[in-house]
């Protein structure tokens, strides 16, 4: 078993609008967006904030949840954030 952590995020970009992706290294992930090197999305929509945080220990747990907050609806998104 790996000791590798992998996190699926939720960003809020300047726009009110918001990301979702993943990564192994949450703070080194929201920096880089930070510095326009992101995702094209975020380029255009800086500065982003992170908003929201899981933990899952293998790549497919975390590509697979990734894929399904992608699909929820923005209102959707705000509660899941809110808790």
């Amino acid at each position: 078993m790996t000791d590798k952590v992998y996190y699926v995020y939720i960003l809020q970009c300047n726009d009110d609008t918001l990301y979702t992706g993943y990564t192994t290294d949450i703070e080194h992930r929201v920096d880089i967006h930070n510095k326009g090197l992101g995702a094209k999305y975020t380029r255009g929509r800086l500065p982003v904030i992170l908003r929201y945080v899981e933990m899952y220990h293998t790549k497919s747990e975390a590509l697979k949840r990734e894929y399904a907050i992608k699909q929820l609806s923005k209102v959707e998104k705000k509660a899941l954030m809110e808790g």
